[in-house]
């Protein structure tokens, strides 16, 4: 098992990529704190880990709240004893959209949950893992982070500075044994994908000129997503630390 007796903590783990890690990371070994905003969504993925033999807890956090980012951590270690991997994968996305269209709101939400929601969990993640000896800290960014779509602008910014977050802690944390990474994501065949659709364009229209952008001709899928988190939070990735893994398909080439 590459990850026995260690603590992980995934945020927006009811659903999609997250739910798709917490089940791989326990079933090699890890105690998974579950994070969501949506209640019922994480203690489901809660009820599938231990259904399976393995040991998870759940805590409900809006991730750009500094209160309840604070709070995860927290119950992290009251709940599994420690923390070893934080995984900060919460995101929202946003319907394509002209940029002179895209409402303040909508923007401030993004930002709210892409950038500062990684920027806090890093934060309040961070003197846990140095106490700890080291640790391993890894952000969900995108494709749309290095080769934007177009009516995408403000996910792309968001996904860009979560890259360069990313890298600077990085440069950071290292001194203390703690790697930070990031996996870049291309479109991602979850509940979240629609959200990314322009409004109006029937979803199989929609589906299908994504696709097109993927050389590897399908979408990325929750499970492609979980085994590039495993070995990012393992000891396979010892060395890698200011990485962005591609989980593309080939659409950045």
């Amino acid at each position: 098992m590459k990850l026995r007796d260690r603590v992980a903590l995934i945020t927006g783990a009811g659903s999609g990529m997250g739910r798709a890690s917490a089940l791989l990371f326990a079933r090699e070994g890890a105690r998974v704190l579950v994070v969501d905003i949506d209640a019922a969504q994480g203690k489901e993925t809660v009820r599938q880990i231990e259904a399976a033999g393995s040991r998870a807890a759940f805590c409900e956090a809006d991730v750009s709240r500094a209160d309840d980012a604070r709070g995860m951590v927290e119950a992290c270690v009251r709940e599994l004893g420690r923390l070893d991997i934080c995984f900060n994968n919460a995101g929202v996305p946003m319907p394509s959209t002209p940029v002179e269209e895209v409402p303040e709101a909508l923007l401030d939400r993004i930002l709210a949950v892409n950038v500062r929601g990684a920027f806090l969990g890093c934060k309040y993640a961070v003197p846990v893992l140095k106490r700890g000896g080291g640790g391993v800290i890894m952000n969900t960014a995108s494709t749309a982070g290095v080769r934007p779509r177009p009516g995408l602008s403000a996910y792309n910014m968001s996904k860009g500075a979560v890259i360069t977050l990313t890298k600077s802690l990085a440069a950071e944390l290292a001194p203390f044994r703690i790697r930070v990474v990031a996996i870049n994501p291309v479109a991602t065949d979850t509940p979240m994908l629609p959200g990314f659709f322009k409004p109006g364009l029937p979803e199989e229209d929609a589906r299908r000129a994504f696709v097109q952008t993927i050389p590897l001709g399908r979408f990325c899928t929750a499970e492609d997503v979980a085994a590039a988190a495993l070995y990012l939070a393992s000891d396979d990735a010892a060395m890698v630390t200011g990485s962005c893994l591609d989980v593309d398909g080939g659409r950045l080439l």
